[in-house]
């Protein structure tokens, strides 16, 4: 998937990793080596109650608002090699909802 796809300084790739315990995500620019926004599970307060599902699309949506402050609306997605189902769909859907376009 990664040799295909190549992110930029104005439409960065998206980047997933999913673990066991969850997931994290990053705006990427390829051509620059830089990482421009990230979010991770570990970000969440501990107050978060949900299963690892809600936990994607609230790091979603954190990735969001990063975005946004970076000054980024749209990316490349990379789901990494993974299914485009569960928690990187989820994930997907909660940036969607944040503003991100892709």
């Amino acid at each position: 998937m990664r040799g295909k796809i190549r992110g930029t300084a104005e439409r960065p790739r998206l980047g997933i990793f999913r673990s066991n315990r969850g997931i994290f995500a990053q705006l990427v620019d390829d051509d620059s080596g830089k990482t421009l926004a990230s979010a991770s599970w570990t970000g969440l307060p501990g107050s978060f109650k949900g299963d690892k599902t809600a936990q994607a699309a609230e790091v979603g949506k954190r990735l969001a608002e990063a975005a946004k402050q970076a000054g980024i609306e749209t990316v490349v997605f990379d789901r990494g090699g993974y299914l485009f189902h569960g928690r990187v769909k989820a994930l997907a859907d909660g940036a969607r909802e944040g503003g991100l376009s892709f």
